[in-house]
């Protein structure tokens, strides 16, 4: 598993707003300690209105059967084991505006 590999999860029933079910995300780190962060996904283009959000079309090599919006703003921790698959690889181009958008999020800058 590799820093902006698009997967496959099961993203767990939450209380709140956060995506859950069957979805694609995208990976944003190594396993640490049977963790790691993703960035999940969704269909929803009306989802592009939010900040810390980014187009993903779909491309042989990320795996997308359809357009989607990276929800950055929603990425999180999660255990591995709720991986179901790897689906491909996002473009680099798209990491590194994501990889802008956290040092946004968190004031690194």
């Amino acid at each position: 598993m590799k820093k902006g590999e698009i997967i496959l999860l099961e993203l767990p029933l939450s209380n709140g707003h956060e995506q859950f079910g069957l979805r694609p995300a995208i990976l944003l780190s190594r396993e640490i300690n049977n963790m790691v962060f993703i960035v999940p996904l969704t269909t929803k283009r009306s989802a592009l209105k939010y900040h810390f959000t980014i187009n993903v079309e779909n491309s042989k090599l990320n795996g997308l059967k359809e357009n989607s919006t990276a929800l950055v703003f929603q990425m999180r921790a999660l255990d591995k084991k709720i991986i179901k698959k790897k689906l491909g690889k996002l473009e680099e181009d798209l990491l590194s505006r994501i990889n802008k958008l956290i040092t946004e999020i968190f004031e690194l800058k």
